[in-house]
């Protein structure tokens, strides 16, 4: 009797300091988020920014660019160096409310790095990142 009368004291507290789980009303205000992270397989420095070629499959490579203008301020890209290691760059995606928001790309510090390249200058190339305005990935 003695452990059933201490079992449901115990309870008793354990219930009162213990949270109850409530479900909160969505914030009808908050933007959705949503994430894609795709592995980078190279990163070329241009003039005008940055081409970052990913895998769009298992097979096919594919290109975004990130024109220098979005990295200032942390406009609508954001570059951040990875730690030495054997990490592979990456690159995130961010979407709200499924309109492309900002972009995070991971990167080797050193540029010395074999994933880090340079292309030619080329008038294609300029044109590209003059008409970037949002990222699109391919899959």
């Amino acid at each position: 009797m003695k452990k059933i009368i201490l079992s449901a004291i115990f309870l008793l507290v354990m219930a009162i300091s213990t949270p109850v789980f409530a479900q909160n009303a969505p914030n009808s205000d908050a933007p959705e988020v949503n994430v894609i992270t795709v592995s980078v397989e190279r990163i070329f420095r241009t003039r005008y920014g940055f081409v970052v070629t990913y895998f769009a499959d298992n097979i096919r490579l594919a290109h975004v660019v990130l024109p220098h203008e979005w990295f200032e301020s942390g406009y609508k890209a954001e570059l951040i160096n990875m730690p030495r290691g054997r990490s592979w760059p990456s690159m995130s995606v961010f979407f709200e409310n499924g309109e492309f928001s900002h972009v995070r790309l991971h990167v080797h510090r050193s540029i010395q790095h074999i994933t880090w390249g340079t292309l030619l200058h080329t008038p294609e190339l300029r044109e590209a990142f003059q008409n970037a305005e949002t990222v699109v990935l391919e899959f």
